[in-house]
């Protein structure tokens, strides 16, 4: 059987001839065994662990600018065998990092704790409705029963479950990562760990001799996000693949910081970075779209929108409803105005800010292209201007405009950044819907107040303009 070490899964032969005798045999059981609990005593009391500050990398952290006035995380964890025999569960244990996707320190806390070394697969419960903090139960894996409290939970299926929430499945992409590697010729020089789980990405980093690999695996919905960093790579400024498939990812590392507090001088080659980015590959976007990216393009996206709309109808104040109600109505205007204003349609990053570019001196590498799609490229600006300081907003928002012009002369990009700010927010509720509509209930505290937030923003936007 594979070595499991602090917590985390041993990259080596042991863990390829393990995976070979799983995937041989059913992953998933009758509800009815998996009911059964098994081994039943309580451990030790809950109590606060540390987190590891020097973790780095692809989306470690939603926002932690916000982390330090964020509510405290307690995490619960029901633990299962690799075959989803259900075993009981451990006493809740106290985490520094209140965001509910970061693992990385439960997975640490409780083995300080508890002794106990665990595989995060997925959220079952959590008190608060949606995050950061509070208390937060995890169905988790572990490789051999361990004494636990009795949890008399009845573990269902759902046909929208991701692979890696299910037993046994990051087994599954860390093997595929470690025949990846080899085929380089290189090999992990420690165990995997664990940084990220939620319905949106699971994320591991797989130490080498000289830094780290990063894994990355992703719902069916952000399948396309491997085949476009591969179509990207040859302008630079994406992540280097060491290897992908549908819905896996597995990458270099990214030398230097997420720049989530960089400099005004950063953030402004970081909208360089985009803008080249968008222009080098806009007569690739037929073949862009063949890869999956979705269609942010004026009537798919009025379409949508006007669902987004009517969906949310009852749960937006009256007044909101009405500004909401005449701007869908007057969209083929609106569209209309953006297009006189110069700005072709193209690649759309949909999720750029400064989180998400690494910084390294004069080096920047934009990540995370799950949400990417094609569209105005007005819709990236407000996304990054809303989570820069405010001080500098004024100066980025004029930089970014005259960058545009630079890249198309004769464009009227402050004219078309007003009357896309709108329609931008409302696109923000469109993705959230869909990812409601495409992850199992149980995730959808992460989501579920997302889209009438960006509803009431769109509202707002109306009436500036």
């Amino acid at each position: 059987m594979a070595r499991r070490r602090s917590g985390l899964v041993q990259v080596d032969e042991q863990l390829v001839a393990f995976l070979g005798l799983a995937l041989a045999s059913t992953v998933e059981v009758p509800q009815q065994r998996r009911s059964e609990p098994i081994c039943l005593m309580p451990l030790r009391r809950a109590q606060r662990v540390g987190i590891d500050r020097s973790v780095t990398g692809p989306r470690l952290s939603e926002a932690p600018e916000q982390t330090a006035a964020a509510p405290e995380r307690w995490a619960e964890l029901v633990l299962v065998t690799p075959h989803g025999v259900l075993l009981g569960k451990l006493p809740p244990v106290l985490v520094d990092v209140p965001w509910w996707a970061e693992v990385a320190s439960v997975v640490r806390g409780v083995r300080e704790l508890h002794g106990v070394d665990v595989i995060v697969l997925r959220l079952l419960h959590a008190e608060r409705g949606g995050p950061p903090g509070g208390r937060v139960t995890y169905l988790a894996e572990v490789a051999t029963p361990v004494d636990c409290e009795r949890c008399p939970l009845a573990l269902d299926e759902h046909p929208r479950r991701n692979s890696y929430a299910r037993p046994g499945g990051p087994e599954r992409d860390l093997a595929w990562a470690t025949g990846i590697l080899a085929a380089r010729g290189l090999a992990a020089v420690g165990p995997a760990e664990q940084i990220k789980t939620w319905n949106l990405s699971s994320l591991w980093r797989l130490p080498l001799r000289d830094g780290h690999a990063w894994l990355k695996v992703v719902p069916s919905f952000f399948a396309h996000e491997g085949p476009l960093i591969a179509a990207l790579e040859r302008h630079g400024g994406v992540p280097r693949l060491l290897g992908c498939e549908r819905g896996r990812v597995l990458m270099a590392e990214s030398p230097g910081n997420d720049g989530f507090h960089a400099m005004l001088a950063e953030r402004r080659r970081m909208i360089e970075l985009l803008v080249r980015l968008v222009s080098s590959c806009r007569a690739e976007l037929p073949a862009l779209l063949e890869l999956g990216l979705p269609d942010f393009r004026a009537r798919p996206l009025s379409e949508a929108i006007a669902n987004s709309v009517e969906r949310h109808a009852s749960e937006l104040d009256r007044q909101d409803a009405r500004t909401l109600s005449r701007f869908v109505a007057g969209l083929d205007a609106r569209w209309r105005r953006l297009s006189e204003c110069g700005l072709p349609d193209g690649l759309v990053h949909g999720d750029f800010h400064s989180g998400n570019v690494r910084v390294a001196g004069e080096r920047l590498t934009l990540l995370d292209w799950g949400d990417a799609g094609i569209g105005h490229p007005l819709l990236d600006e407000s996304a990054f201007l809303e989570r820069v300081p405010e001080q500098q907003r004024s100066a980025l928002r004029e930089h970014l405009q005259a960058t545009w012009r630079r890249a198309v002369p004769g464009c009227e990009a402050a004219r078309a950044a007003v009357s896309i700010e709108p329609i931008a927010a409302a696109r923000q509720a469109v993705i959230y819907d869909r990812f409601l509509d495409q992850i199992e209930p149980s995730e959808h505290p992460y989501h579920r107040d997302d889209p009438v937030r960006w509803l009431r923003r769109a509202a707002r936007a109306c009436e500036r303009g």
